[in-house]
């Protein structure tokens, strides 16, 4: 199919053909990424920039990169040297980038919605990067790639989400685009983390480990999102290890090719025994090396781009 949105802002409105697209142009984009000469001048003379209002390791570096690949101006956007500090507003913010020609503005904010906001009060492309607890839409098409890479498919796959599900924006993506490619989504952790309203969103909830993990092929673990808790919502962090963590003993108990996920960043020894984080089933960092093509194809389609098919010759 060709895409024709402007933005990258949410999982939750694209269709599953639409999910589809972006998976299949990454591919031709992962296979550009093994060549020596590893650029391409899809986005020449364009103005990314990342605009990024919380903290960030590997989403902002695999931006960073994947408009570099695709032979774009780059500027790094730090929300603590800005005039943010001096209460200027976002629109304001985003209005001035716009004016010195940025034509993609790359979002990561604590507030849900501000990717939207910025989409209705500026011309430039916007994309999603994460937006407080609401969705991380990058994240859950790389995540769906890496799977479908080593399944074959998603429809009909039993994917586990484990952790925090209340207060991360990637577990909202990731059973967004799932469930829209067919798969069943089970989501697993402490009862105040995982309430019983995501069944509404066509999940199964349980609160115990040892029956999420049954017969799952693949187990995404998230970290507990300690930065936009406003109360406590489990004894200790001993505790929750104890109960959720996916140890040797629950490891052990897993399907033999059940694939271990965790978008990152690590706790090690509390959602993860720390040598399993490192084990041979675990696509930990593929994940991070297919975030970089994903992340190409965004931005590729956004600014045009036809998708897979138009890619053909670069390999």
């Amino acid at each position: 199919m060709t895409w024709n949105r402007k933005h990258l802002l949410d999982i939750e409105s694209l269709s599953a053909d639409e999910i589809t697209a972006v998976l299949d142009t990454a591919r031709q984009f992962k296979a550009v990424g093994e060549r020596a000469i590893k650029k391409v001048p899809a986005l020449r003379g364009k103005t990314v920039v990342n605009l990024f209002v919380e903290p960030s390791t590997r989403t902002r570096i695999s931006f960073e990169l994947a408009a570099m690949r695709l032979s774009a101006d780059v500027i790094n956007f730090s929300a603590e040297a800005s005039s943010l500090k001096k209460g200027e507003t976002l629109k304001d913010t985003a209005r001035n980038l716009e004016a010195l020609n940025a034509d993609v503005i790359i979002i990561r904010h604590s507030a849900t919605g501000a990717p939207h906001f910025l989409s209705r009060v500026i011309n430039a492309h916007v994309v999603n990067a994460g937006d407080g607890a609401h969705e991380h839409p990058t994240q859950a098409l790389l995540d769906t790639f890496t799977i479908r890479e080593h399944k074959g498919r998603i429809a009909g796959l039993h994917v586990t989400i484990l952790g925090d599900i209340l207060y991360s924006r990637v577990a909202r993506s990731n059973i967004w685009a799932l469930l829209k490619l067919g798969a069943h989504v089970t989501l697993c952790g402490p009862s105040t983390l995982v309430p019983r309203v995501f069944e509404q969103m066509g999940c199964r909830v349980t609160h115990n480990v040892d029956e999420a993990i049954a017969g799952a092929d693949v187990i995404n673990l998230l970290r507990i999102q300690h930065e936009r808790q406003r109360k406590t919502m489990f004894p200790s962090i001993g505790e929750y290890a104890a109960l959720f963590g996916l140890n040797h003993a629950r490891f052990a108990k897993t399907k033999p090719d059940a694939l271990i996920m965790h978008p990152g960043p690590i706790n090690r020894g509390v959602e993860i025994a720390s040598d399993l984080a490192d084990c041979g089933r675990s696509v930990i960092l593929e994940q991070v090396t297919n975030g970089l093509a994903v992340r190409m194809a965004v931005l590729y389609l956004i600014n045009g781009g036809k998708g897979a098919q138009e890619l053909g010759g670069l390999n």
